[in-house]
């Protein structure tokens, strides 16, 4: 008997979870060991943070959802590993041991590299769903008393999408509130322009999202390094293409959402040969660490290099559809395992994004996620809101009945179909 255990209960933790019982034996076991009770749905953060969403709508409890399907189930989260043990140590003092680990935590918000930085302190997050529902509370006082947004990402962050996402939702709602006219909004990015998103763009992502802003009166600034944030201030350095300092900005705002850099959690961080410098999961193309080999890595945890030197730090994003294929190569590779086989199975690099504008919104896809690519394209329209829109309501309803359905596949290929239809590809 194996005893396998998914550390992380997110998106790519349940996916491991339900795609593992279709290779498993009859006599082994899984676990999952989360954080916090609850699945959420990330993508829908945005949607929270502006009151168009609230947390019910967006997760889903765990432990009744992992009794149901016969899995073990932990919500008080992981303190430290320790791989040569093949154990781990949990908050509550207990340990768990395990054949197989997969790591699907996803990061840790480094929040503290920058001086004021996070919701402690001065700015809002949409990074979780409880920072998005107290980010609701103060977008509903903001509204009723409004001033200039700063909205973006910092130095090293790797996720770009929900900040663009943000920008042009609270657009979206102020226009609705009739307020857009009291608030001067300045999006603030690490990325050498708008659009490249951690990929170097894809499509035409620069000069749609460059249309947006204009039409949106959003003012950007790239190559940005944020110093440090005060109350109602941020101060950024703006560098030039070459690396050298171009512009010191003093920032004045009176609501702040910026997106952070991360790095692996802390039951991690600093374990020789199993995480880079940063604390992610070094992974070879099995989704499998080198030297600790019942071991195996999915989604934002992992290690990816980033694609191309920047003036300021730029990271490489994740997306659903590279996490579902590393999901299913995970789930493939350690049935071969407990049956004797090596790996076979490899994750595909291919990306997807839905990034709703709140009335429109962009669609990409890249394959491979790197370039160059056998497919580059993006497009936009009104009717990418309403595709995330159901996305998220199928998705939600995937994970409530346990499926192992490869959603993300299928909304590639229902957005290749729209790309046909518009001569793009």
């Amino acid at each position: 008997m194996a005893h396998i255990v998914v550390l992380g209960g997110g998106i790519g933790g349940l996916s491991v979870v339900y795609e593992l019982k279709e290779f498993l034996r009859n006599e082994d076991r899984i676990t999952l060991v989360s954080n916090k009770p609850f699945f959420q749905f990330t993508p829908s953060n945005p949607w929270v943070a502006v009151s168009w969403r609230k947390k019910k709508d967006i997760t889903v409890e765990l432990a009744p959802l992992m009794k149901k399907h016969g899995v073990g189930f932990s919500d008080v989260g992981v303190k430290q590993l320790m791989p040569e043990e093949n154990k781990i140590e949990l908050f509550d003092g207990s340990t768990m041991e395990y054949d197989y680990l997969i790591i699907a935590t996803g990061p840790e918000l480094a929040f503290d590299e920058i001086e004021g930085f996070g919701p402690e302190h001065y700015t809002n997050s949409v990074c979780d769903v409880d920072h998005a529902t107290r980010s609701s509370e103060i977008w509903g006082t903001f509204c009723k008393e409004p001033g200039p947004v700063i909205v973006g990402a910092v130095q090293g962050a790797s996720c770009y999408g929900p900040a663009y996402e943000f920008a042009m939702i609270m657009d979206t709602d102020l226009r609705k509130k009739k307020c857009r006219d009291k608030v001067p909004m300045t999006f603030v990015t690490a990325e050498p322009y708008v659009g490249h998103l951690g990929l170097g763009g894809v499509g035409d992502t620069k000069g749609m999202i460059e249309a947006e802003f204009r039409e949106r009166h959003i003012r950007w600034i790239c190559n940005a390094k944020v110093d440090k944030f005060e109350q109602g201030k941020v101060h950024v350095t703006e560098f030039n293409d070459d690396g050298s300092e171009k512009k010191k900005h003093e920032l004045p705002f009176k609501y702040s959402m910026m997106l952070p850099a991360f790095r692996g959690i802390g039951a991690v961080r600093g374990i020789d040969g199993l995480v880079n410098p940063r604390g992610f999961i070094v992974v070879d193309k099995h989704q499998r660490n080198p030297k600790y080999t019942n071991i195996f890595g999915v989604g934002v945890c992992i290690a990816i290099a980033p694609l191309e030197a920047t003036p300021v730090p730029v990271g490489v994003p994740k997306t659903g559809y590279m996490i579902e294929s590393m999901v299913t190569a995970t789930a493939h590779n350690i049935g071969e395992l407990l049956r004797g086989i090596e790996p076979t199975h490899e994750a595909t690099w291919n990306a997807i994004c839905l990034a709703d504008f709140g009335d429109g919104g962009v669609a990409f896809v890249a394959m491979p996620q790197n370039p160059p690519r056998n497919v580059n394209w993006a497009s936009d329209g009104r009717w990418v809101h309403l595709a995330k829109i159901a996305f998220e309501k199928y998705f939600i309803r995937k994970i409530k009945k346990g499926t192992t359905e490869p959603y993300f596949e299928k909304l590639v290929l229902q957005v290749l179909d729209i790309a046909k239809l518009k001569s793009k590809i």
